[in-house]
């Protein structure tokens, strides 16, 4: 058997405020948008005949690691009384590559985003045993999910840093 992560769906309360987030923070392009009645069989939320807003996400690759955005539309789904500011269970947590994380921290600082660490290095083995040398960026979208963007960077690059 196999398997293949191709897409993610989070819930949103506002979807032009999340659309435009993932636009201008993350870069994505906008795959799929349109409403979509829930059948009441597949998906673990709602009831049927639910109306909701789907926008799906896409990065640099055309079919892998997109993240759908949905939002129910009729009946509204009432919001938290509050959004997540720290990630435990239940709570995904989002890694990312990238070739720029810091100017992802400056759009997101541009929007509003709340910043868990700004850019910073680090160092991880990999499955290899080599070790990995990051810039990286902490944060939350909109509605409280969180995200890691990591940029690869040189060894010698952090040691310039310091």
């Amino acid at each position: 058997m196999k398997t293949i992560v191709r897409r993610t769906t989070l819930i949103v309360r506002d979807m032009s405020v999340a659309a435009r987030w993932y636009e201008e923070v993350l870069g994505m392009t906008r795959y799929y948008d349109d409403m979509y009645t829930l059948g009441g069989v597949g998906f673990a939320g709602g009831n049927e005949g639910d109306e909701t807003h789907l926008v799906i996400m896409q990065g640099d690759h055309p079919e892998m690691g997109m993240i759908g955005l949905l939002q129910w539309v009729n009946p509204p789904l009432p919001a938290p009384a509050q959004i997540p500011t720290s990630v435990t269970y239940g709570n995904p947590t989002f890694v990312l590559g990238t070739d720029d994380c810091t100017e992802a921290w400056r759009r997101a600082k541009a929007f509003g985003t709340r910043i868990h660490a700004e850019p910073h290095e680090w160092e991880v083995k990999g499955p290899d045993g080599a070790t990995l040398h990051f810039r990286s960026v902490a944060l939350f979208d909109p509605d409280g999910h969180f995200f890691q963007l990591n940029e690869p960077i040189e060894p010698q690059e952090q040691e310039d840093q310091a």
